[in-house]
């Protein structure tokens, strides 16, 4: 037998319990203090126990019955077991690791063996603890409404849950194969913008604590909130974990809610709110591609008329059946909108965009199906429209400017007669800020007093009398000057400071024309009106007001009207005409031949006076063109008892050929330029014979009869 002595040393170093016993005996044969300790007595009483018989258990009693039966072809054993220890509650279990090894061999039979004994019952709970929890957040995560996605720091997949695969639609066999980089392709081509799913990885590698919140729509048509957050693991950045929700029914709602606060109610076309992101959306598109784009506003003519006459509910049926006819006119990539009771967009894009002749071609294309006869309970009839044009990028780059200037380039279309085209004239910035800085200057004149008038006298070509003047304003900026009115009336006539100064040439001109009526120098006095002020509901009403406050005859007041005011609305223009008439104020029609020149308007209305515009004049006599034109125009105007005068005379040679023709009366430098309103009236003295007392020296016996103006360069 072995000598127990001889192994004392060896057990004592070791850290774990630990004894020897004789494999002939199976008594033990000595023993470390950390046995006697682990089994709770002493090492006298180990030594010399059975070793067979110390804590046996199912797993080694195999083992034991081995070595007795046949101890040469025993192998080691290390065994797992759970021992309850001496004297101790049955539930008192420890965890065990038990290895025994044989030694010392006399031929095939070992002489001793050696068991150590770990005590592995906190590191066996804990285990226990750890493989509980992960049960738990496994079976949590799999019962998670979520799609759940975890992630390394390249952004390929580690574990992914049942929910997620069942968003993307991905067969078992690809979540159990737990290939990476089949998961992420398969994840990657189930989301309709895949561009915006890669940049988002590549973000998080670049910056891995930079994550958030985003949407996404996959293939399945499902609407997912993607969330990404970081993995930390002891301080130590791991990767991501992904939550994928379901947002489907939230995302169609929301749009549902989008649709109809930006569709049109009555032809389900998008309308004027979702107007400006149609816009941007073209044009981004349009520099993406290096295209042109073009938008085209479509304003009904009169459609007020249809209304009135029809309802507004057999005029809404109209308006369902312009859009039709709009939208068949379209073109691939071409898109539609209604932005007001009778005004529709259309934006022109398409794959190749749209360059300045392709969108006249189109507006031309829209004129030709609006104008297609209409027929509504018997009633026939044809609507036209008005057509503004902006075009990117000569037009502007941004989507307001763009409809800013389609809606100027319409109203263009509408003042020049309607049922036509026009495109945006653009100006430079210089320009704008010109036309602002001249906005303000004139209000601020008119408030200052600086505006003053001058009368152009109107000259008898038959024996040289003054007989009228035109009141022509005049304005001296204190800093920029003297200011040409071809400055600064088109500016307030766009926006529509116009009407403010209008109404201040019509109140000084009677005003002035009152004075020297009252002095005994009627002079009748022609005032220009524009067309924003005639078509101010109270003008009749304000002229009636001017006269009768300054107790001029209306017959000494005329009003220049422009053709252009005749044929906008001519109805209302003729009821208006009649009124004036009715006053006593005499009407002309001013720059004759440059606009909508109709024998059915000079038919009709009140007109006494025809003014030749000097663009006319200006060749006379060696132009045979503009010398048909003036003869055809007086020859007309005889015809109809309708008198004539021509503007811009300069030479003697126009003068004497107009006094051949036939021609009323001339205005120009000829005579005088537009004068002061005492120097005029020197001119006016003077013509009649008077001295400025207003005493007869036309002859020693102060003669009834004036004497005839000579002609006199001004």
């Amino acid at each position: 037998m072995e000598t127990p002595s001889r192994w004392q040393p060896l057990l004592d170093a070791l850290p774990h319990a630990a004894w020897v016993f004789d494999c002939a005996s199976t008594t033990v044969l000595a023993v470390n203090g950390a046995a006697a300790r682990l089994l709770a007595t002493t090492p006298q009483d180990l030594c010399g126990a059975r070793a067979d018989e110390l804590l046996q258990t199912p797993e080694d009693l195999a083992w034991w019955q081995e070595l007795s039966g046949s101890p040469g072809h025993s192998e080691a054993a290390a065994l797992e077991s759970h021992i309850t220890l001496p004297g101790t509650e049955p539930s008192a279990e420890r965890h065990v690791l038990r290895s025994i090894r044989l030694m010392g061999r006399d031929g095939d039979a070992p002489r001793c063996g050696l068991v150590t004994l770990v005590d592995r019952t906190v590191e066996h709970q804990a285990e226990a603890m750890r493989e509980g929890q992960l049960a738990e957040a496994r079976a949590t995560l799999e019962a998670s409404s979520d799609g759940l996605l975890v992630t390394d720091l390249d952004g390929l997949p580690r574990s992914c849950n049942a929910r997620l695969a069942q968003l993307f639609g991905m067969p078992e066999s690809l979540r159990e194969m737990r290939d990476a980089r089949a998961l992420a392709s398969w994840m990657h081509r189930g989301v309709v913008d895949s561009q915006a799913w890669q940049r988002r990885w590549l973000a998080l590698q670049r910056a891995p604590l930079a994550c958030g919140t985003q949407r996404l729509r996959l293939v399945s048509d499902l609407a997912v909130e993607w969330v990404v957050r970081p993995l930390w693991s002891q301080g130590v950045l791991q990767g991501h974990v992904s939550a994928f929700r379901d947002i489907t029914a939230t995302v169609d709602a929301e749009q549902r809610v989008t649709r109809g606060s930006q569709t049109d109610a009555l032809t389900g076309l998008p309308n004027r709110r979702r107007l400006t992101h149609m816009v941007a959306d073209a044009l981004m598109a349009a520099q993406a591609l290096d295209t042109g784009m073009a938008l085209l506003l479509v304003d009904m003519d009169h459609f007020n008329h249809v209304n009135d006459t029809l309802g507004h509910d057999r005029g809404d049926q109209v308006l369902v059946d312009v859009a039709r006819r709009i939208e068949s006119s379209l073109g691939e990539g071409d898109e539609l909108a209604r932005v007001g009771g009778d005004q529709f967009a259309l934006i022109l894009s398409g794959p190749q965009g749209a360059s300045a002749a392709a969108a006249e071609a189109a507006a031309r294309r829209v004129l030709a199906q609006v104008t297609q006869p209409c027929e509504l309970e018997g009633l026939q009839f044809t609507l036209t429209c008005s057509i503004g044009v902006a075009l990117f990028p000569a037009h502007g780059t941004q989507a307001d400017t763009l409809i800013s200037h389609a809606e100027g380039a319409m109203r263009q279309a509408k003042d020049s007669g309607r049922a036509t085209v026009r495109v945006h004239q653009g100006r430079a910035r210089v320009d704008l800020r010109r036309h602002m800085a001249l906005d303000h200057a004139m209000r601020q004149a008119l408030v200052s007093g600086r505006f003053r008038l001058h009368y152009q006298p109107q000259i008898h070509l038959a024996d040289g009398a003054l007989v009228s003047a035109e009141a022509l304003i005049r304005w001296r900026d204190p800093q920029q000057g003297e200011i040409s009115p071809g400055q600064f009336i088109p500016v307030a006539e766009d926006t529509g400071f116009i009407i403010a100064i209008g109404d201040w040439v019509l109140s000084q001109a009677v005003r002035q024309a009152a004075l020297w009526h009252a002095r005994g120098l009627s002079t009748p006095v022609a005032v220009n009106v524009s067309a924003l002020q005639f078509q101010q509901s109270q003008f009749v009403e304000r002229v009636a007001s001017v006269l009768a406050v300054s107790g001029l005859p209306g017959s000494l007041l005329e009003l220049e009207l422009t053709e252009s005011i005749l044929v906008r609305d001519a109805e209302e223009a003729l009821v208006r005409l009649q009124a004036l008439a009715k006053l006593g104020v005499r009407l002309a029609v001013d720059d004759f031949g440059t606009g909508y020149s109709s024998l059915a308007y000079l038919k009709r209305f009140p007109i006494a006076k025809l003014k030749i515009d000097r663009s006319f004049i200006r060749g006379l006599p060696g132009d045979e063109s503009d010398a048909a034109i003036v003869r055809a125009v007086l020859q007309m105007a005889k015809a109809l008892g309708i008198r004539v005068v021509a503007e811009g005379v300069e030479t003697e040679a126009q003068r004497q050929f107009l006094h051949e023709l036939g021609c009323d009366m001339f205005q120009g430098f000829l005579f005088a330029p537009a004068l002061d309103s005492l120097s005029f009236e020197h001119r006016l003295l003077a013509a009649r014979g008077l001295d400025e007392a207003g005493v007869d020296t036309s002859s020693g016996e102060g003669g009834s009869q004036p004497p005839r103006m000579r002609l006199v360069h001004g």
